[in-house]
């Protein structure tokens, strides 16, 4: 049976708040009236509004026994009953009675067999792309709530979800072994052998094999996995018309187990389970092999540059004396010199000169060393360092199957072109060809008669790059080793842009492909564009953006003699003064004060135990499989785990320090139970029972999130880690998303390469707690014109604090558009012009975008990595560039012009580093640094943490809310702007070493206190 907990079926919490008895629970006169008029008694009354308000908040009539004695408490109260008044009938036929007139008050369909139906109808359609029994309830309540029919009992969904899913999954479990046909399913059976001695491993484990880091082996042996997974079968067409999230969920459980577990199972299931992970492996190969090749081009053409600057220092002596050469030779042959008159032994002395130096071939090749290192040109020096990997990415053009995503197929065919001429050792090879038919017969040209000849085209290069691939002395021909070392670096830049994808891939794959049909965007785009507040038409969506950025130029414009911060001198250079918080109230310093020197000792391991029975964020792990946990305490084991993956302990060191627990059985209640989406809905029960406290209304209202990321430490030998100059050391990023309550509401682990910009949008989207900002702040590695671009058509406001801004152009509604104080930023006249036509023009194409991220057809992290990068193709990343042109321009100018963004953009800014720095406070164990290479697994450590120290701040705001009610109740004066100053990161009072005791995991705490009701809360904004 599936836990009620792990659903949304309409359920009593353990714990109810205040807010939600006042809310849920709080009988409204209509309702009094209409009830009194149909009982008697005080008893029958009690009992009727109990059922009235019960019901209208589940959608069922729970047992009366059932109801929290807070709720009759409550109720009774409100009708002015006495203590002796109970909520009971004496007779079953007068409950019915009752039942009935609830149901014609309510208007709910009380149509059982009906209900179940609808239910049956909604879960068999979602199993094919739901494996999860408690998704497939879900699904069914969200029928049945949208019918307006009473809700049938849990067992009852539960039962018949479990017979569906059964029907389901068995159905498509045969499919898959037909298709695969007895020799492919012998073979799927044999990975699970282990053959060899101790320490052998299986082919099983060998499909879960991740990317380790781009060096030159490892490149090597990736390609050779590739290869290895590939020869398994076509899993793809194992696979066909399965729906990706049902495969994704099955290769889940595949992974999370082990062979011996997989061998349980029965012989259909454990086939398609391995047909699953084949096609995951497959997939994911391809992309690690892609993400492989783009990085080992990077890491070669960055030798190529650190070798251009070493030349230039080694040629600056050169350089030297060159010149003290050449004005010697200027010298004897200044026609004023005193030599002038003997011309003969002038050029005699200058030639003496030049021999002197080393003679004139040497000369002229020191000239020619100068002049290649001359300037930025490191394209020359590319070539020799490709050498090494040559045969690799060869290989590796060999064994992915690329696909152009526009008409434009330069690169490839140049590529195929490069591949015929592998074998050979020339240096050169022709940069044209004679062109045949189908038949091998020449083609001829109808008017000349001459055989027509193809000529390749490098358009796609710079310039430097064609110099580089011809020489001169060989007109026609192409210089092999450079073409190579060419063909290959656009070839790693379109594969990032996406003007390159790759077949089966899965983040390499064509993305146009994902994008939703134009029949599905006319049917969504209506809705949505209300919703976020655009206009639905490409004409509007103009005009819109057109009076956005010419009302914000004048306004800026028109305030600009009043603001005494920002300044354009008579030079036209604009600068801005530093803002500079104020220090903090003596009064507000003293309550800081008193509030940190009252708080209770805690440990992080009692903080996750009583925020665990508070609010049950642990029921949201659960075996892979979907079923309910067998352990023999989910509760201490969970909390157990999540103690020790989030302090970054780690088991082996946890197990030590814990008693009555082993550090396997830690570590695979991690691997099998607990995945990362389980652990966003844990983090979001966290976030939504820490927006019921009162105190948290001082910091903020939520409609704020500033996102940042901090570096974390992890072995090198997987495709994450990066050495990065910014934060220093080996690693990826932790990036957190923290609402302006101090609260992190999503985090995610990127490598550290990535420009953070491309994450920002979908942590929002991805959330999932009742949060719901409409405000990013970021840094500057917060911000890109693409960025800016779809934060707007998807409703959010990017407000990044830009350290660079003065090196940022701005940009004008139309060339003749002039202004009187602000003129200097838009740079010369005419110039820094928005293409408005380009934006209406592709409107469709942007909204058809938006609308595939917002339906989940596609990451906005995969979008803006393609959109990131400069693509002369694609006509997304033009429309995408050109609106985030108005919206930077737009927010640059609000930024610059109104003190009070900038104190809440740099406020929300040091939030969000000070999370950081508390984050990576908890996460203490192992010296912050995650000890596994599995990209999904430090995803899930950095998660693990997050909910952690979400669970410390929630219980810490918690004790500062106790400890300021003392204070009340003694007579403090306590404003709210006070209150302003205190902090959730609070770490004196918080235990986190030693022996830790389970004794107080197993206490069951006291109701918490949500309410600060003597103080006020009402935060004003000071005047600048």
């Amino acid at each position: 049976m599936t836990s009620i907990e792990r659903t949304a079926y309409p359920r009593f919490k353990r714990f109810l708040s205040a807010r939600e008895l006042h809310v849920f629970y709080t009988p409204q006169t209509e309702e009094i009236a209409w009830a009194s008029g149909q009982v008697r008694s005080d008893n029958r009354l009690l009992a009727l509004m109990v059922q009235l308000k019960c019901f209208n908040r589940m959608g069922y009539f729970p047992r009366l026994d059932d109801v929290p004695e807070a709720v009759v408490a409550r109720i009774r109260r409100d009708l002015g009953l006495g203590e002796d008044v109970a909520a009971v009938y004496d007779s079953d036929r007068t409950r019915g009675h009752h039942r009935m007139l609830i149901r014609r008050r309510s208007e709910v369909v009380s149509d059982m067999p009906a209900a179940r139906a609808v239910a049956a109808a909604a879960i068999r359609e979602a199993a094919g792309r739901k494996n999860d029994p408690a998704d497939l309830i879900n699904v069914a309540l969200e029928k049945l709530v949208e019918g307006s029919f009473e809700l049938p009992g849990y067992t009852t969904l539960d039962e018949m979800a479990a017979m569906i899913r059964e029907e389901v999954n068995s159905a498509t479990f045969a499919l898959v072994v037909e298709r695969i046909g007895p020799a492919g399913v012998a073979g799927l059976d044999r990975m699970l052998v282990t053959a060899g001695g101790p320490g052998a491993k299986s082919d099983y484990n060998r499909l879960k094999r991740t990317a380790p880091r781009p060096s030159w082996t490892d490149y090597r042996l990736q390609i050779d996995h590739l290869r290895w997974v590939d020869s398994l079968g076509d899993a793809r067409a194992w696979l066909e018309g399965i729906a990706p999230s049902k495969i994704a969920d099955f290769a889940g459980e595949g992974e999370a187990g082990d062979a011996a577990v997989l061998g349980d199972y029965g012989a259909a299931k454990r086939i398609a389970i391995l047909a699953a992970m084949v096609y995951a492996a497959q997939q994911r190969a391809r992309d690690d092999t892609a993400e492989m090749f783009c990085r080992r081009v990077a890491t070669l053409t960055k030798r190529a540059r650190v070798e251009l600057e070493e030349l230039k220092k080694k040629q600056q002596k050169v350089t030297e004396a060159l010149i003290v050469n050449y004005r010697q030779v200027l010298e004897h042959l200044d026609p004023l010199g005193p030599v002038a008159a003997q011309q003969a032994a002038a050029l005699e002395m200058a030639r003496k000169t030049v021999e002197a130096a080393g003679g004139f071939p040497e000369e002229l090749a020191r000239i020619d060393a100068v002049r290649a290192t001359h300037g930025d040109n490191h394209v020359p020096l590319v070539g020799r360092h490709f050498g090494k990997d040559r045969s690799s990415m060869l290989a590796m053009v060999g064994v992915l199957d690329l696909e152009a995503t526009s008409a434009d197929r330069s690169v490839l065919q140049l590529l195929d072109y490069m591949r015929e001429h592998t074998m050979l050792t020339r240096d050169h090879i022709p940069g044209r060809i004679p062109v045949f038919d189908e038949h091998g017969r020449p083609v001829t040209d109808p008017e000349t008669g001459a055989q027509r000849v193809h000529v390749f085209d490098t358009s796609f290069a710079s310039e430097n790059w064609n110099k580089a691939i011809r020489d001169r002395n060989r007109p026609g021909m192409f210089v092999r080793r450079h073409l190579e070392a060419c063909v290959l670096t656009y070839l790693a830049e379109e594969l990032r842009t996406g003007d390159v994808a790759v077949t089966g891939a899965q983040a390499y794959a064509n993305w146009a492909d994902q994008l939703l049909t134009p029949d599905e965007v006319a049917e969504m785009l209506p809705g949505f564009c209300a919703e976020v507040g655009i206009p639905a038409t490409a004409a509007g969506f103009r005009a819109d953006l057109h009076e956005r950025l010419d009302a914000q130029c004048r306004t800026t414009d028109g305030a600009y003699p009043d603001l005494a911060d920002f300044t354009i001198d008579d030079a036209g250079r604009p600068s801005l003064k530093q803002f500079r918080a104020a220090p903090p109230t003596p009064s507000a310093q003293a309550l800081a004060l008193a509030v940190r020197d009252r708080m209770p000792e805690r440990t992080l391991m009692g903080i996750l135990a009583w925020t665990g029975h508070w609010l049950e964020w642990w029921r949201r792990f659960s075996p892979v499989s979907g079923s309910d946990p067998k352990l023999k305490d989910p509760f201490v084991r969970y909390i157990l785990t999540t103690f020790t993956y989030g302090t970054n302990l780690g088991p082996a060191q946890a197990a030590r320090h814990i008693a009555g627990v082993t550090a396997h059985e830690l570590a695979t209640t991690s691997a099998r139970h607990v995945t990362i989406g389980k652990l966003n809905k844990a983090i979001a029960d966290v976030v939504d029972a820490f927006t019921e406290l009162d105190l948290i209304k001082a910091w903020g209202d939520g409609s704020v999130v500033a996102a940042d990321g901090t570096q974390v430490d992890t072995f090198i030998d997987n495709l994450l880690a990066e050495t990065s100059i910014r934060y220093g050391g080996a690693g990826g990023i932790a990036y957190h998303y923290v609402s302006d309550t101090y609260i992190a509401l999503f985090s995610k682990f990127i490598p550290v390469g990535v420009w953070e910009a491309v994450h920002i949008i979908q942590g929002l989207l991805d959330q999932q707690s009742r949060v719901r900002p409409d405000t990013i702040h970021a840094d500057t590695q917060g911000q890109a014109l693409p960025v800016y671009a779809l934060a707007h058509l998807c409703g959010f406001e990017l407000m990044p604090r830009v350290r660079n801004w003065k090196d940022l152009n701005f940009y004008r509604v139309s060339a003749a558009t002039r202004f009187r104080h602000i003129e200097a930023l838009f740079g010369e006249p005419g110039r820094n012009v928005i293409d408005w036509d380009l934006i209406e023009r592709h409107y469709d194409d942007l909204m058809r975008v938006v609308l595939s991220v917002a339906a989940g057809k596609i990451s906005s992290v995969t979008l803006l990595r393609r959109l990131s990068t400069y693509s002369r193709r694609n006509n997304f990343y033009k429309a995408f560039r050109k609106v985030g042109r108005v919206i930077r321009t737009i927010q640059l100018l609000r930024y610059l012009s109104d003190p009070q963004l900038r104190r809440r953009t740099t406020a929300a800014t040091n939030k969000v580093e000070s999370y950081n720095n508390f984050s990576a406070w908890c996460r203490f164990g192992n010296e912050g640094r995650v000890r596994d290479n599995d990209p999904a697994e430090q995803e899930k450590h950095i998660k693990f943490s997050t909910l952690l120290t979400d669970a410390v701040i929630f219980h810490t705001t918690l004790d500062m809310m106790s400890v300021l009610r003392q204070l009340a109740a003694e007579g403090w004066e306590i404003s709210p702007e006070d209150l302003t100053v205190l902090s959730p990161y609070q770490t004196m009072r918080i235990n986190r070493f030693g022996v830790y005791a389970t004794d107080e995991i197993t206490v069951t705490p006291e109701q918490y206190d949500a309410h600060l009701p003597d103080i006020d809360l009402t935060v004003r904004e000071p005047v600048s």
